[in-house]
């Protein structure tokens, strides 16, 4: 959480450093890129080598380039040195050591805990990006005033050294297959963990789930601004950052104490189609109280959705296929973000703004119910998306092997697996290592 919270204020001063620097908008939203394409092009195999390597020394190794990468801008800063292409690169660095450290964190986890426990910790785990989400961007705006971006760089290299000293005295066990000698192609490797999913066609549809609402949201990301703006002022917008960063913090902590629904599957689809009935309250009216109430209770349900996804994978899927898989989540995160940010734009100004300007198509018949002019658009997309992501969910509960993946066998090492009873390590290593090869020779099916 410590980490976390130093790895926030940091973005946020970065992305203000090149704003107030060069004075452009397209100059700032570069900096999403540069986080963006690094991560999207390594994660396929950042998995397989998360699979490979000692998880905990992964993420040391992790903790260390990041707080090396934040200490040599500090310097480029207190040189005078610094231009936007350094912000770029360090952002970009950032997003490629996350792209190792995120999976080996999600992988780690149900090597700690017990499988009844894991919602809890999952929860537990969201709590600390919320309190990131929330008192990151309050106390950076202090800070950039108070102690220059030199001093919140410096600040975040801390909170690294925070978390390694964390990890140092941290035991993560490393699963028996990924100690083999001999290796395989890392594309090979990757092939097997989406090999292993597409053959469930459970996991299949829980990735679709995945990756339909980070579309939407990440569609919203962008429109959320513009339609608070179109009905209320800049202090509002931030403040209804706040309210959404406090929904998100009360929720991880629901669901730490709850643990959700017996079946994880409960918590995706149910708590899916909850949240998109809140994401389309956002376009009803002008009222920034149903805004503000209506971004409260979504974010509230986004743990419970992101818990219960993560429990399913680190239950149904093996030990030493678990750092791919969650990078292919990440991948799949990645995309869909790049789809939604470039999509966002064009559909607002050419599509729905259109539709319900004054005289529009629209503007007799919705126009008539959530009004019409400036930003009512705006309002037609939350209500569209909030409806695709209602109609998502409850589609996927007629889909009898997403509805039941929870009776999917849980899903043990391939060592484990090959490994007759009472074998002993080496035996395991071995008989997991047929496995692989055996798994990585089939023609997809």
């Amino acid at each position: 959480m410590i980490s976390a919270v130093g790895s926030r204020l940091s973005s946020f001063a970065l992305g203000i450093w090149v704003l107030r620097t060069t004075g452009s908008t397209t100059d700032f939203a570069m900096t999403f890129v540069a986080m963006t394409i690094p991560a999207l092009l390594v994660s396929t195999i950042s998995g397989v080598l998360v699979d490979r390597w000692d998880r905990r020394r992964t993420m040391i190794a992790c903790d260390l380039l990041s707080a090396a990468t934040m200490l040599m801008i500090a310097g480029l800063g207190a040189s005078g040195h610094l231009t936007t292409w350094h912000i770029y690169l360090a952002v970009g660095a950032a997003s490629l050591f996350d792209s190792f450290r995120a999976p080996a964190f999600a992988a780690s986890i149900p090597l700690l805990a017990p499988k009844d426990q894991l919602p809890r910790i999952n929860g537990m785990a969201q709590t600390g990006r919320a309190v990131a989400e929330m008192i990151g961007p309050l106390v950076a705006g202090v800070l950039v005033s108070r102690i220059s971006l030199l001093g919140i760089l410096i600040l975040d290299a801390l909170t690294f050294v925070v978390g390694l000293a964390t990890l140092l005295v941290a035991r993560i066990p490393r699963p028996v297959s990924a100690a083999r000698k001999d290796r395989q192609g890392l594309l090979r490797e990757a092939a097997i963990g989406w090999r292993y999913v597409h053959e469930r066609p459970g996991l299949v549809g829980l990735l679709a789930i995945y990756g339909s609402n980070q579309l939407w949201f990440s569609i919203a990301c962008v429109v959320i601004a513009p339609l608070l703006l179109s009905f209320a002022g800049p202090t509002r917008l931030g403040l209804q950052y706040a309210i959404t960063g406090a929904g998100l913090l009360v929720g991880s902590i629901a669901m730490a104490a709850w643990g959700g629904p017996r079946k994880h599957i409960h918590g995706v689809l149910a708590f899916s189609s909850l949240a998109g009935i809140c994401f389309a309250a956002h376009g009803l009216s002008t009222s920034f109280a149903l805004v503000a109430i209506a971004g409260f209770l979504l974010f509230l349900m986004l743990p419970a959705i992101s818990a219960s996804i993560n429990s399913l994978w680190q239950t149904k899927v093996p030990a030493d296929l678990q750092g791919r898989c969650f990078a292919m989540q990440r991948v799949l995160l990645h995309a869909v973000t790049v789809i939604g940010y470039c999509l966002a734009g064009p559909l607002a100004q050419h599509v729905f703004e259109p539709l319900l300007a004054r005289g529009g198509r629209l503007a007799g018949s919705v126009g008539a119910v959530i009004g019409v002019g400036p930003g009512r658009g705006f309002a037609l997309m939350f209500i569209t998306l909030g409806t695709l992501m209602t109609l998502g969910a409850l589609a996927a509960y007629c889909v009898p092997a997403v509805r039941h993946i929870d009776e999917l066998p849980d899903g043990l090492s391939l060592s484990a697996e090959a490994a007759p009873a009472g074998a002993g390590p080496h035996a395991q290593a071995a008989d997991g290592e047929q496995r692989l090869l055996a798994l990585s020779q089939q023609t997809p099916p």
